[in-house]
Protein backbone atom coordinates (compact mmCIF):
# COMPACT_ATOMS: atom_id res chain seq x y z
CA UNK A 1 0.00 0.00 0.00
CA UNK A 2 1.50 3.56 -0.78
CA UNK A 3 1.87 5.56 2.23
CA UNK A 4 2.79 9.46 2.46
CA UNK A 5 5.23 10.53 5.48
CA UNK A 6 5.10 13.54 7.01
CA UNK A 7 8.75 14.01 8.28
CA UNK A 8 7.35 17.34 10.66
CA UNK A 9 3.99 18.89 10.51
CA UNK A 10 5.46 22.01 12.08
CA UNK A 11 8.16 22.11 9.21
CA UNK A 12 5.91 20.94 6.17
CA UNK A 13 2.87 22.78 7.00
CA UNK A 14 5.04 26.16 7.32
CA UNK A 15 6.50 25.19 4.14
CA UNK A 16 3.58 24.78 2.59
CA UNK A 17 2.20 28.27 3.63
CA UNK A 18 4.57 30.03 1.48
CA UNK A 19 2.43 31.64 -0.52
CA UNK A 20 -0.04 32.68 2.09
CA UNK A 21 0.91 36.16 2.04
CA UNK A 22 2.12 36.69 -1.37
CA UNK A 23 -0.09 39.95 -2.61
CA UNK A 24 0.51 42.60 0.62
CA UNK A 25 3.14 44.97 -0.49
CA UNK A 26 5.28 45.93 2.67
CA UNK A 27 5.11 43.18 4.16
CA UNK A 28 7.76 41.57 6.92
CA UNK A 29 7.75 37.68 7.19
CA UNK A 30 9.66 35.85 10.67
CA UNK A 31 8.79 32.16 11.08
CA UNK A 32 8.25 30.73 14.11
CA UNK A 33 7.72 27.06 15.09
CA UNK A 34 4.22 26.44 13.58
CA UNK A 35 3.32 30.30 12.44
CA UNK A 36 4.05 32.76 10.60
CA UNK A 37 4.26 36.37 11.84
CA UNK A 38 3.96 39.42 9.29
CA UNK A 39 4.69 42.96 9.89
CA UNK A 40 5.00 46.08 8.52
CA UNK A 41 8.59 47.40 8.84
CA UNK A 42 9.63 48.99 12.21
CA UNK A 43 6.11 48.38 13.70
CA UNK A 44 4.58 45.60 15.97
CA UNK A 45 3.20 42.38 14.51
CA UNK A 46 -0.14 42.93 12.91
CA UNK A 47 -1.20 39.44 11.79
CA UNK A 48 -0.33 35.89 12.85
CA UNK A 49 -1.09 33.26 11.18
CA UNK A 50 -1.63 29.65 12.50
CA UNK A 51 -1.82 26.06 10.13
CA UNK A 52 -2.94 22.93 11.89
CA UNK A 53 -3.58 19.93 10.11
CA UNK A 54 -6.01 16.97 11.23
CA UNK A 55 -6.53 13.85 10.10
CA UNK A 56 -10.58 12.28 9.56
CA UNK A 57 -11.41 9.31 11.80
CA UNK A 58 -14.77 7.67 11.91
CA UNK A 59 -15.78 5.87 15.04
CA UNK A 60 -19.11 4.50 15.97
CA UNK A 61 -21.13 5.35 18.85
CA UNK A 62 -22.81 3.36 21.72
CA UNK A 63 -26.08 3.51 19.17
CA UNK A 64 -23.46 1.97 16.33
CA UNK A 65 -23.85 5.32 14.31
CA UNK A 66 -20.79 6.91 12.37
CA UNK A 67 -19.61 9.68 13.77
CA UNK A 68 -16.70 11.92 12.33
CA UNK A 69 -13.59 12.77 14.42
CA UNK A 70 -10.35 14.74 13.64
CA UNK A 71 -7.29 14.15 14.75
CA UNK A 72 -4.40 16.29 14.94
CA UNK A 73 -1.36 15.12 13.07
CA UNK A 74 1.36 15.09 14.72
CA UNK A 75 5.14 14.48 14.17
CA UNK A 76 6.34 11.69 12.06
CA UNK A 77 2.49 11.35 10.99
CA UNK A 78 2.03 8.61 8.19
CA UNK A 79 -1.04 8.84 6.02
CA UNK A 80 -2.34 6.33 3.37
CA UNK A 81 -3.90 6.33 0.13
CA UNK A 82 -8.08 7.95 0.88
CA UNK A 83 -7.19 9.69 4.02
CA UNK A 84 -8.83 12.57 4.16
CA UNK A 85 -7.19 16.00 6.04
CA UNK A 86 -8.57 18.67 7.35
CA UNK A 87 -6.30 22.19 6.89
CA UNK A 88 -7.33 25.32 9.74
CA UNK A 89 -5.48 28.52 9.04
CA UNK A 90 -6.30 31.14 11.83
CA UNK A 91 -5.20 34.61 11.06
CA UNK A 92 -5.17 36.74 14.18
CA UNK A 93 -5.52 40.40 13.92
CA UNK A 94 -3.60 41.55 17.15
CA UNK A 95 -3.62 45.59 15.85
CA UNK A 96 -5.18 48.90 16.87
CA UNK A 97 -6.21 48.80 13.24
CA UNK A 98 -7.98 46.59 10.61
CA UNK A 99 -5.63 44.97 7.72
CA UNK A 100 -7.04 45.66 4.18
CA UNK A 101 -7.57 43.55 0.90
CA UNK A 102 -5.61 40.44 2.18
CA UNK A 103 -5.25 37.24 -0.09
CA UNK A 104 -4.24 33.56 1.60
CA UNK A 105 -3.01 31.08 -1.24
CA UNK A 106 -2.97 27.75 -0.08
CA UNK A 107 -1.08 24.91 -2.35
CA UNK A 108 -2.81 21.59 -2.40
CA UNK A 109 -0.20 19.40 -1.57
CA UNK A 110 1.33 17.38 -3.64
CA UNK A 111 -0.16 13.39 -3.84
CA UNK A 112 -3.32 15.31 -2.86
CA UNK A 113 -6.66 16.04 -3.94
CA UNK A 114 -9.03 18.98 -2.96
CA UNK A 115 -12.26 17.77 -1.77
CA UNK A 116 -15.06 20.06 -3.22
CA UNK A 117 -17.08 22.35 -1.66
CA UNK A 118 -14.93 21.68 1.51
CA UNK A 119 -13.76 25.59 2.34
CA UNK A 120 -15.61 27.04 5.39
CA UNK A 121 -14.29 30.07 7.10
CA UNK A 122 -15.60 32.72 9.28
CA UNK A 123 -16.03 36.69 8.33
CA UNK A 124 -16.53 38.58 5.20
CA UNK A 125 -14.55 36.05 2.59
CA UNK A 126 -14.49 34.94 -0.87
CA UNK A 127 -12.91 31.92 -2.04
CA UNK A 128 -11.59 31.08 -5.47
CA UNK A 129 -9.42 28.77 -6.98
CA UNK A 130 -7.12 27.55 -9.11
CA UNK A 131 -6.33 25.19 -11.60
CA UNK A 132 -3.30 26.25 -13.30
CA UNK A 133 -0.69 26.48 -10.38
CA UNK A 134 -1.75 29.79 -8.89
CA UNK A 135 -1.36 32.09 -11.93
CA UNK A 136 -4.86 32.45 -11.72
CA UNK A 137 -7.67 32.32 -9.82
CA UNK A 138 -11.51 32.39 -10.13
CA UNK A 139 -15.08 31.27 -8.62
CA UNK A 140 -15.51 28.21 -10.59
CA UNK A 141 -12.71 26.71 -12.27
CA UNK A 142 -13.64 25.11 -15.68
CA UNK A 143 -11.90 23.06 -18.58
CA UNK A 144 -12.61 22.46 -22.00
CA UNK A 145 -13.56 19.26 -23.13
CA UNK A 146 -13.64 18.11 -26.69
CA UNK A 147 -16.84 16.08 -27.32
CA UNK A 148 -17.01 13.01 -30.01
CA UNK A 149 -18.68 15.42 -32.38
CA UNK A 150 -15.47 17.33 -32.36
CA UNK A 151 -17.34 20.23 -30.59
CA UNK A 152 -15.48 22.02 -27.65
CA UNK A 153 -17.61 22.36 -24.11
CA UNK A 154 -16.63 24.35 -21.07
CA UNK A 155 -17.46 22.09 -18.20
CA UNK A 156 -16.48 22.33 -13.97
CA UNK A 157 -12.95 21.31 -14.07
CA UNK A 158 -12.38 17.70 -11.43
CA UNK A 159 -10.92 17.85 -8.33
CA UNK A 160 -7.98 16.77 -8.87
CA UNK A 161 -7.18 19.43 -11.24
CA UNK A 162 -7.32 22.06 -8.36
CA UNK A 163 -3.69 23.67 -7.53
CA UNK A 164 -4.60 26.48 -5.54
CA UNK A 165 -7.39 27.60 -2.73
CA UNK A 166 -7.49 31.26 -2.45
CA UNK A 167 -9.30 33.12 1.33
CA UNK A 168 -9.68 36.79 -0.05
CA UNK A 169 -10.49 39.18 3.15
CA UNK A 170 -11.40 42.67 2.39
CA UNK A 171 -10.79 43.72 5.72
CA UNK A 172 -9.57 42.36 8.82
CA UNK A 173 -10.64 44.09 12.02
CA UNK A 174 -8.66 45.28 14.18
CA UNK A 175 -8.83 42.43 17.70
CA UNK A 176 -10.17 40.25 15.89
CA UNK A 177 -9.95 36.29 14.68
CA UNK A 178 -10.59 34.73 10.68
CA UNK A 179 -10.31 30.47 10.26
CA UNK A 180 -10.31 29.00 7.35
CA UNK A 181 -10.51 25.27 6.58
CA UNK A 182 -10.65 23.06 3.85
CA UNK A 183 -9.99 19.72 3.14
CA UNK A 184 -7.77 17.21 0.71
CA UNK A 185 -7.35 13.36 0.39
CA UNK A 186 -4.24 11.12 -0.23
CA UNK A 187 -4.04 10.07 -3.31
Amino acid sequence: MKQIFIPGIGASLLLMTSAFMNDVSGVKYGWQTNSVVAQTPQKPPALKLVLAAERRVLLKDQQGKQKINWQGLNNQEIVKPGDILRYTLIGENSSDRPLKKLNFNQPIPKGMVYVLQSANFTGDVKISYSIDNGSSFVKNPTIKVTLPNGNVKMQPAPASAYTHIRFYSPVIAAKTTLKFTYQTQVK
